[in-house]
């Protein structure tokens, strides 16, 4: 499987089994893609990208981060 991003190509990737490969046609399903051309993206933004609600990408930023906290400092 080649990736579209690595051929130059500009349609949307058709490959979902790629573990690049998000549901949006935008940034021709691709999150690479969507990286290169928008840079850092706020967490509405990923909501949309991902079809999923602010809040559920709230929840899972939150539980990476305490994850991260602990792993690092202890228990805090």
């Amino acid at each position: 499987m080649e990736c579209n991003r690595e051929k130059g190509k500009n349609s949307p990737c058709r490959e979902k089994e790629c573990r690049h490969w998000i549901n949006y046609d935008k940034d021709n399903n691709c999150c690479l893609i969507t990286i290169d051309k928008h840079g850092r993206l706020t967490l509405r933004e990923v909501a949309d990208r991902l079809g999923v609600s602010y809040v559920r990408i709230k929840q899972i930023q939150d539980k990476a981060i305490s994850k991260i906290a602990k792993e690092n400092f202890g228990d805090e």
